[in-house]
């Protein structure tokens, strides 16, 4: 089942999926959307293809995607998930009002993976069914609205347990916020800015301070990210378009094929030709 809610108005998306046999999404059909994705897992333990990345999600786990990831579940029946664009939530602008929301979207891991025990499973099957009655509902002025409402609590309390699985509740929260500042532009800006400095420039902050944060509380360097940022786009551009090399690696920032090819073989080991010829290969083969 698949329910939608679109405020004109805002240009505001939201979308409710469950007991849906083919849910999953290439960021490159659908990049006009650009939803923010929040998975919960009722089934049994599976795998779930994040890119070219395969990760298992258990029973009774939530995974959270970007805007701009691909994925695509093992059974995706067993997923209720709920996507919403930043028109209709901003997580970044309402951050004050969910208690460092940013920190599941854009904060120490791509992508977090919270555990329910049983109590918090009751409660969200309770969020759950208030979002199939709001979404049942006639549209009206306050549809919106209560959906936003409804939304916010339930980032809240993944924030809240998210943060007490990873051990965030004592940290400071002006370094976990810059973190998280940082992330957000790297996703804003990768293809325009490649050094750690463009951000720190940003932030209004040293690149060593950027750099500290980082080493207490996420498991990757400010640069690693940047890189990791523009890896992700360069993949995803080889796998699913038919895109020259030379027009790639312009796309993404860098001004000559040599530069980009050097960049991408060190960190694939593959020449982006040979990246391109083996990933064909797979999806020929899944099909």
């Amino acid at each position: 089942m698949i329910l939608n809610h679109t405020d004109r108005t805002i240009e505001g998306i939201m979308r409710l999926t469950y007991d849906e046999k083919t849910f999953g999404r290439n960021s490159f059909v659908e990049s006009d959307e650009r939803l923010l994705t929040i998975a919960w897992n009722t089934a049994d333990d599976q795998c779930v293809f994040v890119d070219d990345e395969e990760l298992l999600l258990k029973s009774n786990h939530v995974i959270v995607f970007s805007v701009s990831q691909s994925f695509q579940f093992e059974d995706p029946s067993g997923i209720i998930a709920l996507q919403f664009n930043r028109d209709f939530y901003c997580i970044v602008d309402h951050d004050h009002e969910v208690s460092c929301a940013g920190l599941l979207f854009y904060g120490k891991k791509e992508n977090p993976i919270i555990a329910l025990d049983e109590l918090q499973q009751e409660k969200h099957n309770l969020i759950f069914q208030v979002f199939l009655d709001e979404f049942n509902e006639e549209d009206d002025s306050l549809k919106t609205e209560m959906l936003r409402v409804v939304l916010k609590r339930l980032i809240v309390k993944l924030t809240r347990t998210y943060k007490t699985q990873e051990n965030l509740d004592k940290l400071e929260n002006v370094e976990l916020d810059l973190i998280r500042q940082f992330n957000v532009l790297v996703d804003q800006h990768y293809k325009k800015y490649h050094q750690v400095q463009d951000y720190a420039d940003l932030i209004h902050k040293s690149p060593k301070t950027i750099s500290n944060s980082f080493s207490k509380y996420s498991d990757k360097s400010p640069l690693q990210t940047i890189h990791e940022r523009i890896l992700l786009e360069a993949k995803r551009l080889l796998r699913y378009t038919d895109k020259t090399t030379k027009e790639i690696a312009y796309e993404i920032g860098f001004h000559d094929i040599p530069g980009f090819s050097r960049f991408f073989k060190k960190h694939t080991q593959f020449a982006p030709s040979r990246y391109r010829e083996n990933q064909q290969k797979v999806l020929i083969g899944k099909n």
